[in-house]
């Protein structure tokens, strides 16, 4: 066949058909089984090596064609001036709009804006155009503090409410299974919502005041099936609360923002961001509720960043924005690269928006409505996250509904259950961490980060009683003293310190990178206290060719460690190799080499490095039957593909005195992600 361009297709590409290409693929696999082929989700979906077009599929209703998302900035410095300039730094570099990141936000990581009063908030939006712009807020407990600092400033302004398009962030849900605790009662928590909910309905303000998020879940651990379970239950959730209001349901779903994670899953990512609005079409269905279109916000992962070799993070973002753009997400949000280390300076956050810039004006990602529509591959994942994540809500809603789970640990459970297994994975190497337990790099540059770490503790000068929550007084008056100068904190009726209303099981939140970091971490410290690195000895044995490539991977699982490799040369005689040893200062060695040297070589080198004062032999590669014998002559471990090399570089260290078992835990927890 000649293409219309001019150029021949062989007919052999044409006629090929499923049964012909399983055909060459059983020929390619030798015997070997099929299932070698697949691969499962973090939900235990099965994922093919080949699927079929779905010709009858249709677009996904989302974003219409031709129509960007928004590019959305995270502003976190403290200082509301800082704050300010950064904010029209963004703007003027392309965002379209703003997430306020407050101090107190689940969110926040250590930083965050601190907006006191009126005065904080009018510095902090200074030259911004707040009716060209969609804001956004993540304030955790602060939120409708932050909401009416927001709503007094407007008006003082005289800005027309209806025209501010807002999503004000209030999740209680998030927060709590991520603090553990709350200090006040929920049933005093939704009517505060409801209160601010008519009040925001007597304003003509739009705003979507509550957010069904999905980030907390997924720093905990959570697969893409549950996270979406837990936005939907969440929505589900406040949905209930709302009945309370007084306001008319209709307008409900309209209230509701949705917030994802995009992350270097392509395919998953894209299949998520379609599945959630399948899931939201049939929770409104299922509440005899007329179909309403879906906010879609999607911020890529903390949970995949690392903070070593950070670069890596750039590539990991790009993916994850090119999978929320084509999956159909509204606005979404790029951290930057160094975002793990501390505050990311104005050249971070130009890469972020700029990978946003390059993707729809260079790209052209949003000019076609639902690329992805027909894909057999995708269309199978969208249906198979659907069904994991309606299978989870039918459970929470068994146990009572959102905060019944939460309150029973439900949901904590299976999300900590999914991390288990995904932190074996990757502690196995099965889920590789480039830059990080693949390919480390012993002499990366720091990166430059911002100071401006703050405490989460709000300062009270003056309570004031605010009226209890009704239809909007409570929410009115906050505005009114806010108006008068009084300051935040003043207005929230925060309980004394160490009111407890309410524990749950907490859900412990972690980067995928932490556990190889804190090790890194330990001997970047040694190397620096001492001025010379940890090491090993790799013991090499027989020719170049016969040990290569194995000592190239040995090399890079103890670099991965923290851990430098000493050796690794070709030497003629196993006497030169112990001197070799000896000569290296080094407490540990690892024997490297082919299989058959190991058979004919490798218990006799074993008993000579523990004879020259190997406190800890390794050999590289699976023993086999080999294996007793190696073991009677001094080899302590096996470094091999599939092993777990966290646990092995854990023990290695505590062999080599830089920390012992409580130390590490003690690190590990310091390293989890600060929420």
């Amino acid at each position: 066949m000649t293409h219309a361009l001019g150029f021949s297709i062989p007919s052999e590409f044409l006629s090929a058909d499923e049964a012909a290409w399983w055909q060459a693929v059983d020929q390619a696999l030798k015997g070997a089984g099929r299932e070698r082929l697949t691969s499962h989700t973090e939900d235990g979906t099965v994922v093919e090596p080949l699927y079929q077009r779905r010709e009858t599929a249709v677009a996904r209703a989302g974003r219409t064609a031709g129509t960007p998302w928004d590019i959305i900035q995270r502003i976190d410095l403290p200082d509301p001036a800082a704050a300010n300039r950064q904010i029209l730094e963004d703007l003027q570099g392309g965002a379209s709009g703003l997430e306020l990141v407050s101090s107190g936000s689940a969110m926040a990581h250590g930083f965050g804006i601190r907006l006191e009063t009126l005065g904080s908030m009018e510095t902090l939006l200074d030259g911004v155009m707040t009716d060209l712009i969609r804001l956004r807020f993540s304030a955790g407990h602060e939120s409708i503090a932050m909401l009416a600092l927001l709503m007094t400033y407007l008006n003082k302004k005289g800005a027309d409410l209806s025209s501010i398009d807002l999503s004000a962030g209030f999740d209680h849900y998030g927060w709590l299974a991520m603090r553990g605790r709350f200090r006040i009662p929920l049933e005093i928590v939704d009517a505060r919502i409801n209160d601010t909910l008519a009040a925001l309905d007597e304003m003509g303000c739009p705003a979507r005041l509550v957010e069904a998020d999905g980030r907390i879940w997924h720093d905990g651990g959570a697969s893409a099936g549950q996270e979406l379970a837990c936005a939907m239950a969440s929505a589900l959730a406040y949905m209930r609360t709302f009945e309370a209001s007084g306001t008319a349901p209709d307008s409900w779903p309209s209230r509701i923002s949705f917030t994802l994670v995009a992350d270097a899953d392509q395919i998953g990512t894209i299949a998520k961001a379609r599945a959630a609005r399948r899931l939201w079409a049939a929770v409104l269905d299922g509440c005899d509720m007329p179909l309403a279109p879906m906010r879609l916000h999607m911020q890529t992962s903390v949970r995949m960043q690392s903070r070593r070799d950070p670069w890596v993070n750039l590539l990991r973002n790009a993916v994850a924005t090119f999978a929320a753009g084509v999956g159909g997400a509204d606005t979404v949000t790029v951290l930057p690269h160094t975002k793990a280390l501390g505050l990311p300076d104005s050249f971070a956050r130009r890469l972020a928006r700029n990978t946003q810039a390059i993707l729809l004006e260079e790209s052209n990602l949003y000019r076609v409505a639902d690329p992805s529509a027909g894909s057999g591959a995708i269309e199978a994942r969208t249906e198979a996250y659907c069904g994991a994540a309606w299978a989870l809500l039918q459970r929470i809603e068994q146990a009572g509904g959102f905060s019944k789970a939460i309150q029973q640990g439900l949901i904590q459970t299976e999300i900590t259950n999914t991390a288990a297994s995904r932190r074996q994975d990757i502690a196995r190497r099965k889920r590789p961490v480039t830059g990080v337990s693949e390919f480390p790099d012993l002499n990366e540059k720091p990166v430059s980060t911002l100071d401006g770490a703050v405490e989460d503790v709000a300062v009270i000068g003056n309570p004031q009683d605010m009226p209890t929550p009704g239809r909007g007084e409570r929410f009115k008056a906050m505005c009114a003293a806010l108006s008068e100068g009084v300051a935040a904190a003043d207005v929230v009726d925060v309980p004394s310190p160490g009111t407890v209303a309410l524990t749950v099981p907490q859900l412990d939140l972690h980067r995928d990178a932490e556990g190889f970091e804190v090790l890194r971490d330990a001997a970047d410290a040694t190397a620096l206290s001492s001025g010379h690195r940890p090491a090993v000895f790799l013991a090499c044995l027989g020719r170049l060719a016969e040990f290569t490539a194995r000592a190239t991977w040995t090399a890079n699982v103890f670099a991965a460690g923290g851990l430098e490799a000493k050796g690794g040369e070709a030497l003629d005689a196993l006497e030169q190799v112990v001197q070799a040893f000896k000569a290296s200062g080094t407490q540990i060695a690892c024997l490297v080499s082919s299989d058959t040297v190991y058979d004919e070589q490798g218990a006799d080198a074993a008993r000579a490095l523990k004879a020259a004062g190997a406190a800890t032999l390794y050999l590289a590669g699976r023993p086999g039957a080999l294996e007793d014998s190696l073991r009677q002559a001094g080899v302590d471990e096996f470094v091999y593909a599939g092993a777990d090399i966290l646990d092995m570089l854990q023990r290695a260290h505590a062999h080599l005195g830089l920390t012992g078992p409580d130390d590490l835990i003690a690190r590990s927890a310091d390293a989890e992600v600060t929420q």
